[in-house]
């Protein structure tokens, strides 16, 4: 179930998907920005709104949100509502007549959840749109093959009907022995040689893939990039999840109403700080990048204690209230002050795979040793790439991303459209 911005009632920001001719940037001029800010303002004080009577103390000092704190405030998404939210609106296209392709290309910037759903589609109840369960296909472990070994893999996969790629960058290695297995696929999805079936693909391996095979049309599909008031209503809907109780949201320093959003239905107009707008431009509308920001930027009272939230108490019916910090006082990861080729090799090689394990990455980045292990602990150190627990891959952080692709575009690497 969606409201009216394409936002999923369960909290998901993969409610809307769109050809990727139909993507656009939140806006970034600062002239169209600035007049924005002019005419909210003026519209407040059309409406009579007026700063509060008594001073504003400052609470910039409060501490950054604890553990349990940031999973009952900015939890995580439901990845199991993603899914469902997904799988809705590509039947939607299909019924309207809006797409018509029996294998759904569903391109995503890093961070966007898009993997984190589709992993889970084969455990899903079945429905109208998928009457049988989702079958996964899964990457073989050995990557490097001949052209004629890609055909034979992919003879043996049932790609009959209602089959799911989580992730087409795992299966593939940027390397001479580890180009065939995708040419094969996209080849027999052209030709209409497999059934019904949706893979996902990072915007990174997109660009890499829709570059060296130009003439592959497969109609990809986006997810919606996340404006001021569409991340607005995600972190509302979000808290609300979770807490059961209306999120209040207001800047440290001046006490701006950061959430609630403005409901025309309520009658209620209050004074809102700019932070959603900017918190979009920065993350280019990602909901993973926006995320996370947004736990970084959220303060709670150090009272607020686990017993305080005792659902039990009759304080719980209230609205639960936090303080966010501007942008501009966040301290975000940053690029090393000193470029290293290897810098460069590495980050890239993580992006177009979306994370690799060492021995991966060794290959296809081609920097092995001790230059290798001397620049991961460089970025670990700057909260640039994390190495999972479980996979034992590394990746690069949502907070670090932002500056990871600006670098990349400023060092000459081909970035993603995202």
């Amino acid at each position: 179930m969606k409201d009216e911005n394409g936002a999923d009632s369960e909290g998901s920001p993969l409610g809307q998907l769109i050809t990727m001719e139909s993507w656009r940037v939140p806006e970034t001029s600062v002239r169209r920005t600035v007049k924005g800010a002019i005419r909210h303002l003026m519209a407040q004080l059309r409406q009579g709104i007026t700063p509060e009577e008594e001073p504003f103390q400052s609470l910039d000092d409060l501490p950054v949100l604890s553990e349990w704190q940031r999973e009952r405030i900015a939890p995580y998404p439901d990845f199991f509502a993603q899914a469902r939210t997904l799988v809705a609106s590509l039947e939607t296209l299909r019924t309207t007549g809006a797409f018509n392709r029996d294998v759904a290309l569903i391109v995503a910037p890093p961070f966007s959840g898009l993997r984190e759903s589709l992993v889970r589609l084969p455990t899903l109840e079945p429905s109208e749109a998928a009457p049988a369960p989702w079958r996964l296909v899964a990457p073989p472990e050995d990557l490097c093959m001949t052209q004629a070994q890609a055909r034979q893999w992919w003879d043996e996969q049932d790609l009959s009907g209602d089959w799911v790629i989580p992730e087409l960058g795992d299966f593939w290695l940027r390397h001479p022995a580890g180009l065939a297995l995708i040419p094969e696929l996209l080849s027999r999805m052209a030709a209409g040689e497999t059934g019904q079936g949706i893979i996902g693909c990072s915007s990174w391996c997109w660009q890499f893939w829709s570059r060296y095979l130009p003439d592959a049309h497969l109609g990809p599909l986006t997810p919606a990039p996340l404006d001021a008031e569409r991340l607005g209503r995600w972190f509302g809907n979000l808290a609300a999840l979770r807490e059961h109780r209306p999120l209040v949201a207001r800047m440290a320093d001046d006490g701006l109403y950061v959430l609630p959003i403005d409901d025309p239905d309520d009658g209620v107009r209050r004074k809102h700080a700019g932070f959603l707008r900017d918190l979009a431009i920065a993350s280019r509308g990602n909901p993973g990048v926006a995320l996370a920001v947004w736990q970084h930027a959220l303060r709670a009272r150090p009272e607020e204690s686990a017993e305080a939230d005792d659902p039990t108490t009759e304080e719980s019916g209230k609205y639960r209230e936090c303080w966010v910090v501007h942008m501009d006082q966040l301290s975000l990861p940053t690029m090393l002050q000193s470029y290293d080729r290897a810098i460069g090799f590495i980050l890239h090689a993580l992006l177009l795979h979306d994370g690799l394990d060492q021995e991966r990455l060794e290959m296809v980045s081609g920097v092995k040793g001790a230059p290798l292990q001397l620049a991961l602990s460089r970025l670990v150190r700057a909260d640039i790439i994390e190495r999972g627990d479980a996979s034992g891959h590394w990746r690069v952080t949502p907070l670090g991303y932002p500056t990871v692709r600006r670098h990349l575009m400023s060092w000459g690497y081909p970035v993603d459209d995202f």
